[in-house]
């Protein structure tokens, strides 16, 4: 929401936008009573501005009296994603230009990891994920370095939901392991994810500071050629392209 007073804010659509917000917090569907709790909007109001997001198509009332998002919502997400992808290209083909390897940018949505875009390395055995495609976060570089950006109950709260299906041999398999490897990320400022996704796969990843949507960059590909001494440089390009990335999206959402 807007700061009190915030000029030029037109409440009842800063309302809407706070329900919105409240129901996708829940996790997408959420009761008229937890909403008033949540929010201290009073009942009347809330439930009016509810009858017209239903009617709207925006939100939908499910068949045990709780409120849910839409499926009209889903272009707007989409819209979204692409435009957030456009701001950061301009970095991802700094990475792959000059590291050679696939760079990716990727945001928390809900409990899982969503690629927004990606810069393809140009070697023919290369690392490739599906712009839009959802993967978890556990086994991911770009996963933990966002996991890493969030209290240990909500971390679990996020694993609780998703689970921790095993990928490979590499994988993070319980709780207590998965807060050990965050804390070491959030010391160290970059994750890893060593095979833990795909046998053969390494990525660097970081999180990019203050960002409006919980979002990362990462470099992936073969661990022949991504070793030391590819972290080495990858590292410091990914912080780099990490506080540029940063500006342009505050500088979008100012």
């Amino acid at each position: 929401m807007a700061p009190a007073g915030a000029p030029n804010v037109v409440q009842s659509v800063e309302r809407v936008f706070e329900l919105l917000e409240l129901i996708t917090d829940a996790g997408g569907q959420i009761s008229l009573t937890e909403l008033a709790e949540a929010s201290d909007l009073p009942l009347p109001t809330i439930h009016r501005l509810l009858r017209t997001l239903v009617a709207t198509g925006y939100v939908r009332q499910l068949a045990n009296r709780r409120y849910a998002l839409a499926p009209r919502l889903i272009r707007f997400g989409e819209c979204a994603s692409k435009q957030l992808g456009i701001l950061a290209k301009p970095q991802l083909a700094m990475l792959t230009d000059t590291l050679g390897e696939t760079s990716n940018l990727s945001v928390l949505d809900e409990d899982m990891v969503l690629y927004v875009y990606q810069v393809p390395s140009k070697h023919s055995m290369r690392m490739f994920t599906e712009v839009g495609h959802h993967v978890h976060a556990h086994v991911t570089g770009a996963g933990k370095a966002l996991l890493a950006q969030l209290p240990d109950d909500e971390v679990r709260e996020i694993v609780g939901r998703a689970g921790m299906p095993v990928r490979t041999e590499h994988s993070i398999t319980t709780v207590p392991d998965l807060l050990a490897e965050l804390e070491v990320i959030r010391e160290r400022g970059y994750s890893i994810d060593e095979q833990e996704q795909e046998v053969g796969v390494r990525c660097f990843a970081v999180a990019v500071p203050d960002a409006p949507t919980s979002t990362a960059i990462s470099v992936s590909g073969p661990v022949a050629r991504v070793d030391d001494a590819f972290a080495a440089r990858a590292v410091p390009l990914l912080r780099q392209a990490a506080a540029a990335v940063s500006v342009e999206l505050n500088r979008e959402s100012s």
